[in-house]
């Protein structure tokens, strides 16, 4: 049986649904180069990432194992290669827990509360992003170095920063800080308040808000954060160039000793060490992606968070502090 404009009847919803499926179908694709249009663009990308990513990395592989796995092994046994490879994890190890401490700190002021000097405090954390890592190296250098401004009081109190240790670390420190701060910023702007808040009425001191609260919501973001500040501190080439002196055996990291057996035309035993750095990167991009998507699903289970009431932050609170 049909009504005067020609509808069935049927059960509850049906011709909702008939709608919905046609509107579906009237909707424009988000889409609209043609087909031809995305191939070229798909062929031309993969084009680009097979010429400039995935042969350059199998050259490095291939190089390195030119000489066959024991003169590859041999060259990662080297002394000095042995030393380069201490002294990048012993910076890393130093640079990526103090730069943890200051992402959180800063990232936790700037999303959490409003003062005086916010939008300064954002424009200084994205400074070696804006500087070259060599004129950071160079800065430490004018600062510290024997002629520098505070050079002869270092050396009165036989203080030895550059080509030093201490050097490294300092510009490893100053080229990685932004990593983890830039990752958890939008993170915990997007996730507002509220659950702060909940745990504040709920009793809470401020530890306990950052350690049962704060830091579980961001946990994925802290980890990629973490590794691409680390990923960067075992790469980073500028800036160290600059204040180490370049001492083999003492002041040279991975980076700087593939550069010195390049130029001594020890091909294979370059591409050795420079191998161990291509493997972190791979490592890197895996657990990037891991992490990334994580933070994708924080970020989408942040959007809801706001616009819900009160009660469920409680709720939430209620479970973490539990």
């Amino acid at each position: 049986m049909s009504n005067r404009s020609g509808i069935k009847n049927g059960a509850p919803g049906e011709f909702d649904a008939g709608l919905d499926v046609s509107a579906r179908a009237r909707r424009p694709e988000p889409v609209t180069e043609s087909r031809p249009v995305r191939i070229v663009l798909i062929t031309v990308t993969l084009v680009f990432l097979l010429a400039f990513l995935v042969v350059p990395l199998a050259a490095v592989f291939q190089l390195a194992l030119s000489k066959g796995f024991a003169y590859y092994f041999d060259a990662l046994a080297d002394p000095d290669a042995w030393s380069a490879i201490r002294l990048t994890l012993l910076v890393a190890a130093i640079a990526v827990p103090l730069n943890v401490v200051f992402g959180l700190a800063a990232s936790w002021a700037i999303a959490k509360f409003e003062f005086r000097g916010k939008s300064l405090l954002m424009t200084l954390i994205d400074l070696p992003f804006s500087v070259s890592p060599v004129i950071s190296g160079l800065v430490f250098v004018l600062l510290f170095g024997a002629q520098g401004w505070l050079g002869p009081w270092l050396d009165a109190h036989q203080i030895q920063l550059i080509f030093a240790v201490p050097g490294i670390v300092m510009a490893t420190i100053f080229v990685t800080f932004p990593f983890v701060a830039r990752e958890l910023i939008p993170l915990m702007q997007a996730q507002g308040t509220e659950e702060e808040e909940a745990a504040r009425v709920l009793g809470a001191s401020g530890w306990q808000m950052f350690r049962r609260v704060t830091l579980p919501n961001v946990k994925w973001g802290l980890l990629y954060g973490v590794i691409l500040c680390n990923a960067r501190a075992m790469g980073e080439f500028g800036a160290v160039s600059v204040v180490s002196g370049h001492i083999r055996g003492q002041t040279n990291t991975m980076p700087l000793h593939v550069e010195i057996l390049y130029n001594e035309y020890n091909f294979a035993a370059a591409f050795a060490v420079a191998s161990l750095l291509a493997l972190l990167a791979l490592v890197t991009l895996a657990l990037k992606l891991l992490a990334e998507g994580r933070l994708k699903q924080d970020l989408h289970a942040s959007v809801p968070a706001q616009a819900a009431p009160l009660q469920s932050a409680y709720a939430s609170i209620n479970r973490n502090m539990s």
